[in-house]
C-alpha cells in the first residue's frame, strides 16, 4: 500500500459545523484537509487511506491531520512531529 503524501507537517485548525465531512487520507486534494476525490485514477483509489467520512456532532474548532501519519483520523495526535 502506498504511504499518503504529507499536505502539511501540522494540523489544519478549523471552526467546523456540526454535519458531514469526507477527510483526505491520501495527501492528494487540493481542498485540504478534506476530500476532492483526486485520489481517483492514482495508487491510492480502493485504499484504505484515500478518504473518510466523518459525522462532526458539535459546532467547534477541530484539529484536522494534515500530515496523514495520525493514529486517531482523522484528527491530529502530534505525529507530525516524528516526520
Amino acid at each position: 500500500m502506498p504511504e499518503p503524501k504529507v499536505a502539511k507537517k501540522g494540523p489544519y485548525v478549523l471552526d467546523t459545523e456540526a454535519g458531514t465531512y469526507v477527510w483526505c487520507g491520501c495527501g492528494l486534494s487540493k481542498t485540504q484537509p478534506y476530500c476532492d476525490n483526486t485520489h481517483k485514477g492514482t495508487e491510492y483509489q480502493g485504499t484504505k487511506i484515500c478518504a473518510m467520512r466523518v459525522d462532526v456532532e458539535e459546532d467547534g474548532k477541530k484539529a484536522w491531520c494534515g500530515c496523514k501519519h495520525t493514529k486517531t483520523p482523522p484528527y491530529c495526535d502530534g505525529s507530525h512531529s516524528k516526520l
